[in-house]
């Protein structure tokens, strides 16, 4: 397997230094309309779309009997960035308030962790909220798994659900897992059809096994979309160095590296960076695709919704409000394994109208991957 490479900073440095001085900074004041509205002409030979579809994009919350869930005390740990990264962190703030709403939740705790803190804050920030009396609770982030498996233990009566880990095997944990390929591939697609230059780009935070799924994903749905197309794939910081998910400036300076390389439709899996990503695209009058939540309707991303013509949805809402619902309602066994197409764990979103000419098309993608007529890989590939 051949990973993308990690961009260094001195590299990164140079190319955006680059980028900057050889492409004119838009000043049309949003006036423009972006690279790759639907009525350009193709640059690309698409492959056949596939039969079917009919699928719809926006996922739904567990239905049933009213739930109540206003004895629960429900405790948050988020990952870097917390409420307001317009990503990651806010779909699970989304799914917490939804609770609130819907079942009568009341009382709640949200923490947040810092850039490479160590190991033991986020055992010290857990055990805070055990020993306080939240019940369950709920860490956002794979980061957290060694952390539930030690706190966890020494609270048996506790429920803790982990984001994206489903490794810790102890009764009172819940792994809430997903298919990010699988979404990321159908904004593959997207990418695409709303290219004018037949090429691509991906932006990652870390470089981590997560975030891969997410460019596996998408370097497939370019290549079923047309043989022709061409993907750049980076990421901010290597493993270990979390920052990737919080530093924007960098992840402008990546974008910028790829779209100087022609890149014109730029897809970031990259946090709270993201924002410096949707920056670039802005500035280079080309189009971006946001993740997680729908971030064309971000107020922390707003001024450059202009360019968002999609997100891929990894619903960490609709996984946070099931497993609160579950908890109180005592049916934890019914959550699904895996949030997935099927589950409608995943998706795209259609705010603002850029990608209804093509919906169809990716709802026919979506219908295979769901009959199991396409596999996603979540690891990948040149």
């Amino acid at each position: 397997m051949r990973r993308s490479r990690v961009t260094t900073l001195a590299a990164v440095a140079l190319t955006g230094a680059l980028a900057l001085a050889g492409c004119a900074k838009d000043s049309g004041g949003g006036s423009a309309p972006p690279a790759g509205g639907g009525n350009q002409a193709e640059s690309c030979k698409k492959n056949p779309v596939p039969a079917g579809g009919g699928g719809g994009s926006t996922a739904t919350t567990s239905t049933g009997p009213k739930v109540d869930a206003s004895a629960l005390k429900v405790g948050l740990a988020y990952d870097i960035g917390g409420r307001g990264d317009a990503s990651f962190n806010d779909s699970a703030a989304a799914g917490l308030d939804k609770a609130k709403a819907d079942m009568g939740l009341k009382e709640t705790k949200e923490l947040t962790a810092a850039p490479n803190e160590p190991e033991d804050a986020k055992q010290s920030r857990l055990r805070q909220l055990a020993q306080e009396g939240f019940n369950p609770i709920i860490a956002v982030g794979f980061a957290y798994a060694k952390s539930v498996q030690a706190v966890a233990a020494q609270f048996p009566n506790t429920k803790f659900a982990v984001v994206d880990d489903d490794t810790v095997q102890l009764p009172n944990v819940t792994g809430l897992v997903f298919a990010e390929e699988q979404g990321s591939f159908l904004v593959g697609v997207a990418a695409v059809y709303k290219s004018k230059n037949c090429h691509v780009g991906f932006v990652g935070g870390v470089n981590v096994p997560l975030i891969q799924k997410f460019e596996a994903g998408f370097k497939q749905g370019v290549k079923a979309a047309s043989n022709d197309a061409k993907v750049e794939a980076e990421y901010i910081t290597p493993a270990g160095d979390f920052t990737g998910f919080q530093d924007p400036a960098k992840g402008n300076v990546v974008a910028n590296g790829e779209i100087s390389r022609g890149a014109d439709v730029i897809y970031q899996a990259a946090g709270a960076s993201g924002k410096g990503v949707f920056e670039a695209a802005k500035s280079k009058n080309v189009l971006a695709i946001g993740v997680d939540s729908d971030q064309y309707n971000q107020k922390t991303v707003e001024n450059s919704r202009d360019v968002i013509i999609t997100s891929m949805l990894k619903r960490v809402d609709v996984a946070v409000y099931d497993y609160v619902r579950a908890v109180a309602g005592n049916t934890l066994n019914t959550l699904p394994k895996r949030f997935d197409l099927k589950a409608d764990g995943v998706g795209y979103a259609t705010s603002g109208g850029k990608i209804d000419d093509i919906k169809a098309t990716l709802d026919a993608y979506k219908q295979q991957i769901i009959d199991g007529k396409i596999t996603v890989s979540d690891k990948p590939s040149s």
